[in-house]
């Protein structure tokens, strides 16, 4: 068993700053193509979002930030949306873009042949940038469902050129204290050939935008036995992760629980992000959850994930890394996966419940919540009206 003292002073406040953002969209229904299923005590509005959100940084101490989705999350007032969010003890991290939903955008929105309709598509973004003014965000994050189904369907360097000029529109709008980070996916819903498939096409255009246009990545948007932490390793060398969506996926995109699926993974990871000091807070990477919790609770899942990242988090830390790089550059390979093994096999749940603690917080931040009663008071609170689904 470790504790808090097994932990160097540096790693120790690595771990006692560590922040995770969360979605607004995960607090509303969700589902599949063929379901979205209603939960009681779902939020109706995005201020509801907020409030539950704010239950799960209560109890667990980490997750401060709530990503809004736009148009989904839009209000007729976002300053007092940012003012109603820092009285809940959070505040507006990430906005997020949508022009995927339209009917306009049935073939493509940045990349889209007809003029008018990347116009369209531009403004909206504009729009999102003007949110981001409102609501103290500074971060605009694109993610597009633009591609084509069959070959020949559009140019495909046409394609790529449009998405160019479109971005530059949108980075010259940004203040000077405002980034753009682009996400890629590396299929769906296109089946032919999606915009932006890849880490290397989102690193292309942001290297052509700026210093200020950073890539996002995202656990579940690559192809099945991808080492995703030699990609997190890359653009951390290039200096250009700006974002990172966990989740986990058993065979495409399934926005679930954050180390449902492959916890060695999650590890992985997070050891790459520690051996490049990203972990800091002025890193410069936002990490957070893009989780749809289509069957379990809401809230108990946002804070069953940031406890699961916060436990990879703090294996990562445990590795020792003297001994790890003695025994790379003496060739001992079972010696140095033996290292790796050694930290992901401690139970380092006593020491994170130690850490809480010393916070001033509940040890168990789930059983805290369940036992707190809000659960009951939303579901009893929040009858009448329209929950906030996936697409509100």
């Amino acid at each position: 068993m470790v504790s808090l003292s097994d932990l160097d002073p540096q790693a120790r406040s690595l771990l006692e700053q560590q922040t995770i953002e969360l979605p607004s969209w995960a607090f509303g229904n969700s589902g599949t193509r063929f379901k979205v299923f209603t939960t009681a005590g779902t939020p109706r509005d995005p201020f509801e979002k907020l409030a539950d959100a704010a239950r799960v940084n209560a109890y667990t101490g980490a997750a401060p930030r709530v990503s809004l989705h736009i148009p989904w999350d839009r209000v007729d007032d976002f300053e007092a949306l940012k003012v109603h969010a820092e009285s809940l003890g959070v505040r507006i991290g990430m906005i997020n873009s949508n022009v995927f939903q339209d009917d306009d955008y049935k073939f493509g929105s940045l990349c889209n042949p007809d003029e008018s309709i990347r116009a369209k598509a531009i403004r909206a973004h504009l729009d999102c940038i003007d949110v981001m003014g409102a609501t103290g965000s500074d971060s605009l994050k694109v993610w597009l469902a633009d591609g084509i189904n069959y070959p020949g369907q559009d140019d495909l360097r046409a394609r790529q050129e449009r998405l160019d000029d479109s971005l530059a529109q949108i980075y010259a709008a940004l203040s000077r204290n405002q980034q753009m980070v682009l996400e890629y996916k590396f299929f769906e819903p296109a089946f032919y050939a999606t915009d932006v498939p890849d880490w290397g096409t989102s690193l292309m255009h942001c290297q052509a935008l700026g210093p200020r246009a950073k890539v996002v990545l995202d656990t579940g948007h690559h192809a099945p036995g991808t080492n995703i932490e030699f990609i997190v390793m890359q653009l951390l060398r290039a200096g250009r992760l700006g974002a990172f969506d966990f989740n986990s996926r058993f065979y495409a995109d399934d926005d679930l629980m954050v180390g449902a699926a492959d916890p060695f993974q999650l590890f992985r990871i997070l050891h790459e992000i520690v051996r490049a000091d990203a972990l800091r807070p002025d890193s410069g990477v936002t990490f957070m959850l893009d989780q749809c919790h289509n069957l379990e609770d809401k809230i108990p899942g946002e804070i069953r994930s940031v406890m699961n990242v916060q436990e990879a988090t703090a294996k990562a830390l445990l590795v020792d890394r003297e001994a790890l790089t003695a025994a790379q550059l003496a060739g001992d390979v079972l010696a140095a996966n033996g290292v790796l093994m050694d930290a992901y096999n401690t139970d380092v749940r006593p020491l994170l419940a130690e850490l809480r603690e010393e916070k001033g917080l509940a040890p168990d931040p789930l059983a805290a919540y369940l036992a707190s009663g809000y659960q009951a008071r939303i579901e009893a609170e929040r009858i009448g009206g329209a929950q906030a689904g996936w697409g509100a």
